[in-house]
């Protein structure tokens, strides 16, 4: 499918004597049907929201669902490059799939901004002067869960996530910062839905607390049955599992549950409550976590295109970096390995009304960085 912005090539007339920008032209490959699609869903959104308020001629969107399949994500990227000639790709959820997609597209000359997978490869040995992730590197989140657990006084978790990059990178990211013991490790099938198994083995740890990360529809089923099986240890968890879009659907069994999050509707910055409110009116929904990702990935790309040309590699390289837009997350840089630095917090999970949503109560991390930038050498 295809959203366009973009003026008549006509525009560019032949005789044009003046130095002129180039049009940019993007190659959005998300999550658009099957399992997580409502996450690819509000990346999308949250993007043409901020292309709609730009009013930007010169910018056109080329959208496409991975269906959450690496090797369609493959094809799609190859499309986009050799046929579509787009100058910039976003938009992958899946770290399985940024990493199956994203080396090669920066290695073909392409910038690739990440409104969402932040795979630790990526952010060290394996970073790119063209690819730049405006969301987090992926154990950020569970790195302020570690250190929120150990305000709390938790001392012997039960930890979980799915086999694939962004569910290791969650439990490394857990254990750097929590001081407590481990009572049980697992790694989940991606997908699955039936945790029987897995809470039998949470009953049966000893365990003071469980810390999972499962996004998506895997969050849902996992919250349902947790609270169906009567253990009644205290859940912590990243804002994955905890998010606008999935909160509905888990109800009652998510209220109270702390998590973690770079991004929430109520972060007391202009930028944030004018998004908010244009997003609602736009979609009639609250907007989510991967919808502001979204929503500052476009305004990144936007900023970088009112200073440089993107035939401009170098120049356009140095726009990004400068990230002169305004965040939702109100405080927001680049660090070196092009991954941001940005205050993550604890928010619980509320009822307002009949909507399920998330409050801040709290800040786990200030100005933090991840782990890996020294790594990256470039």
């Amino acid at each position: 499918m295809k959203f366009t912005t973009m003026a008549a090539a006509a525009a560019l007339a032949v005789g044009l004597s003046t130095a002129q920008a180039e049009p940019v032209k993007v190659g959005m490959i998300t999550t658009l049907s099957g399992g997580g699609a409502g996450l690819g869903i509000d990346v999308r959104d949250g993007f043409m929201l901020a292309v709609k308020q730009a009013g930007n001629e010169d910018l056109e969107v080329v959208i496409e669902d991975d269906q959450r399949k690496p090797d369609i994500a493959v094809q799609l990227a190859d499309k986009m490059i050799q046929s579509e000639k787009v100058d910039v790709l976003t938009g992958i959820i899946w770290s399985n799939l940024a990493m199956a997609v994203i080396p090669a597209a920066t290695a073909q000359g392409k910038f690739y901004l990440s409104p969402n997978a932040g795979p630790s490869v990526l952010a060290g040995k394996g970073c790119h002067p063209n690819y730049f992730n405006v969301a987090w590197q992926n154990d950020n989140l569970h790195e302020a869960a570690g250190a929120y657990a150990n305000f709390e006084g938790l001392k012997n978790s039960f930890i979980l996530a799915p086999n694939y990059p962004a569910g290791k990178d969650a439990l490394t990211g857990y254990k750097r910062t929590y001081q407590g013991d481990v009572a049980g490790e697992i790694y989940t099938k991606l997908g699955q839905t039936d945790y029987a198994a897995e809470i039998a083995q949470i009953r049966a740890s000893g365990a003071d607390s469980v810390y999972f990360f499962l996004p998506g529809g895997m969050g849902i089923s996992f919250l349902k049955q947790y609270k169906d099986s009567g253990v009644d240890l205290p859940v912590v968890g990243p804002a994955f599992s905890f998010d606008q879009g999935i909160l509905q659907a888990v109800g009652d069994a998510a209220l109270g549950v702390k998590n973690t999050s770079q991004w929430n509707k109520d972060i007391e910055a202009p930028a944030n409550k004018a998004f908010v409110e244009s997003f609602q009116a736009e979609y009639g929904r609250l907007p989510s976590l991967y919808a502001s990702q979204g929503f500052d990935t476009a305004n990144l790309l936007l900023s970088a295109m009112a200073k440089a040309d993107v035939k401009d590699a170098d120049a356009f390289r140095a726009a990004l970096l400068e990230a002169d837009f305004a965040s939702t997350r109100g405080n927001f840089k680049f660090g070196p390995n092009h991954h941001p630095i940005q205050d993550i917090y604890v928010r619980e999970v509320i009822k307002e009304g009949d909507v399920y949503t998330n409050k801040i109560i709290g800040k786990a991390l200030t100005s933090h960085a991840d782990a890996y930038w020294s790594e990256c050498n470039m």
